[in-house]
């Protein structure tokens, strides 16, 4: 099947689109209705996960709806430590919880059944590109390793991830060798998500933004290297974009350093420092989620101020985050609309 006129894939390429190619952070999610009514079906949320048939529709439900330029494939950044048998569970109003690693449980993870138990994930790959419409960009994920590493040491999110830091800090040799693991198993599964039909991928490294300086380097910098490094020697064509939230000034190298042909940027970054990062390549961002929430003329001034810094060199435009529940889909249709009028 042809890729020519994926937009998303020629701004990865380097071009400048114009209007340029559009998709939001979790724009398959609980502000939509037909997403609700599907996640009920489900039962628990990792259910939809596993589950190729409703994965695949709760995928499609934003593209049917809004017609976006790529379509992300529904899953989550913990399907990984649950692969790894980690007893990974999400309860309504705690988020996701697991039993939480030490250095004796790094010791013992093993790469073995990983694959098997993501299988579920790798058909919905499969049928999404089967049934996306051409000139749809698929788009495959996975965490980065620190963040996924940050809620496998504490058992769940907190607020500045200080559980993981401490640990870091504590026990140096564990944590790399658990980085090191996670890179590992991580980029086998983008591979095989490419192999079976994701024509561009993105690393998440959501609380990379709590890492001083030179653990930026060491947790967020090095480990998605190492990952990217071993995805594009298997499979050299690979896109890959990664986002590193809260990064701030720290992304002025992250690009280079990574080998990411494009880098995420949230809504705190400011735009004329982006105007800078996008010198050096393609950028994807960075709409605050919150002025969709808003709707109006914070829609308005928000979108337009994105377009008329970034619009002109090669922009993904999507959220600096994912969309949140209180969206309401009429402002979505609004932001849809407005990018697709920039030029």
């Amino acid at each position: 099947m042809s890729s020519q006129n994926r937009k998303v894939l020629e701004v990865l390429d380097g071009k400048t689109v114009t209007p340029p190619p559009i998709w939001l952070m979790r724009q398959a999610g609980r502000y939509l209705p037909e997403y609700r009514e599907t996640r009920l079906q489900a039962g628990s949320f990792l259910d939809l996960c596993y589950n190729p048939e409703l994965a695949a529709e709760v995928t499609l439900q934003p593209i049917r709806r809004y017609g976006f330029d790529a379509a992300i494939l529904f899953s989550d950044i913990l399907v990984i430590p649950d692969a790894l048998k980690r007893n990974v569970r999400f309860t309504e109003g705690h988020g996701p919880q697991m039993d939480p690693i030490d250095e004796d449980g790094i010791g013992q993870l093993k790469p073995d059944h990983v694959a098997d138990h993501l299988e579920p994930v790798i058909e919905t790959v499969r049928r999404l590109r089967r049934d996306l419409p051409n000139e749809t960009t698929l788009l495959g994920f996975c965490g980065a390793p620190w963040t996924v590493a940050t809620y496998m040491i504490a058992g769940h999110g907190t607020p500045d991830q200080a559980p993981a830091r401490l640990f870091a800090y504590r026990h140096p040799e564990a944590f790399g060798r658990l980085l090191d693991f996670l890179a590992d198993v991580s980029a086998d599964y983008l591979v095989a998500q490419i192999d079976a039909g994701a024509d561009a991928v993105q690393i998440f490294d959501s609380w990379a933004g709590v890492l001083g300086e030179a653990e930026f380097q060491k947790y967020a910098v090095v480990p998605v290297r190492r990952m990217i490094q071993s995805v594009k020697a298997r499979r050299p064509a690979a896109k890959i974009i990664a986002f590193a939230k809260g990064a701030g000034i720290l992304l002025k190298d992250y690009r280079q350093a990574t080998g990411a042909d494009a880098i995420g940027l949230d809504w705190s970054v400011p735009l004329r420092f982006a105007v800078e990062l996008q010198k050096d390549g393609p950028v994807q961002g960075n709409l605050d989620p919150m002025r969709v929430v808003a709707g109006g003329v914070a829609l308005r001034e928000g979108i337009d101020a994105v377009l008329q810094a970034l619009g002109h060199g090669p922009l993904i435009f999507n959220l600096g985050h994912g969309i949140t529940p209180q969206a309401d889909p009429a402002h979505v249709t609004d932001l849809v609309n407005q990018v697709r009028s920039f030029g």
